[in-house]
């Protein structure tokens, strides 16, 4: 889901502009089965293998990072992942995406967010997965009296769920394009939406340690967006699990944690110093500060 506000909510501090989310990592039962789910629905490369784990993308840095651990399997009604976003450059990407699900015949629900053309799915384990581009030309989604509101281009309203025109996304397939082709270079991970036990609690996390801005924040809709930079979102925030809703056990498959990637080491020490000030326990990592947010869903901290 994606959102927009004329005016972000910001504190007296806020998140570098440049901040962009970087990698997924993720806990799995079967790491033959997902490498080859990633690699042939949708397209990743794979960048390394050792172990238990993999790393993979589109290139160049980790998007994705495996971890196989025994006896793993799917919990509900717990915190954590709702889906990762990924983000291609172009609707002619996008178009090569959904047309390479639609020959292997895996289920997804293509949808117009108006403001974004996206598909939904699963992996074989549960994780949930978007797959957008971006389509601002052609509205807008907004918050209005606690509601969420999209608008076409021409005024018009919109309920931001309708089907999406499959058949005019495949107009922008050439005709050499191949569906088995690797994602193009270009990709990332756009955003991450989470399940957390209270929606104004994440908030607090998100905007008033981390020092994301405030896109949106319903109480109707128990959903908050916030991101760096104006962008709609890189973070979604929801209590769709139940409020107070538990973390999930040890032996749960899904996020272990996603990455937020800052411009510089000074735009990183400020949310460090902020983090230290309000006593959050952290925990240096190879991939960098770990912390966790109050539905114990996982951050790595670190510089591009």
């Amino acid at each position: 889901m994606d959102t927009q506000t004329n005016s972000p909510a910001k504190t007296d501090f806020s998140i570098h502009p440049a901040t962009l989310l970087g990698q997924v990592s993720l806990t799995v039962a079967s790491l033959e089965n997902q490498i080859a789910f990633y690699q042939q629905a949708l397209g990743f490369k794979l960048h390394w293998r050792e172990g238990n784990k993999a790393g993979m993308g589109a290139g160049g840095a980790d998007l994705l990072l495996l971890t196989e651990e025994p006896n793993m399997k799917k919990y509900r009604g717990v915190t954590g992942l709702y889906h990762f976003a990924v983000l291609f450059p172009s609707r002619r990407e996008l178009a090569r995406a959904l047309g390479r699900l639609s020959v292997l015949k895996y289920r997804n629900y293509p949808t117009d967010h108006i403001m974004t053309k996206t598909t939904y799915l699963d992996d074989p384990e549960g994780n949930g997965i978007e797959l957008y581009c971006e389509s601002p030309e052609d509205g807008t989604f907004v918050i209005e009296n606690n509601d969420f509101v999209t608008r076409r281009a021409d005024g018009t309203l919109s309920d931001g769920r309708e089907p999406l025109d499959v058949k005019a996304l495949f107009s922008h397939l050439k005709e050499n394009d191949k569906l088995d082709d690797p994602i193009p270079p270009e990709t990332r991970v756009g955003h991450v939406h989470l399940h957390v036990r209270n929606v104004q609690e994440a908030v607090d996390f998100y905007h008033g340690i981390i020092g994301f801005d405030v896109m949106g924040n319903s109480s109707t809709f128990k959903a908050a967006f916030i991101s760096a930079g104006g962008y709609h979102h890189h973070l979604g925030l929801n209590a769709w699990q139940g409020e107070n809703a538990p973390p999930p056990p040890s032996d749960a498959v899904g996020l272990r944690y996603f990455t937020v990637d800052f411009a510089n080491q000074q735009a990183l020490n400020e949310v460090v110093k902020r983090i230290d000030d309000a006593g959050i326990p952290s925990n240096q990592t190879e991939a960098g500060l770990l912390v966790y947010d109050p539905s114990q869903n996982g951050v790595v901290l670190r510089t591009i």
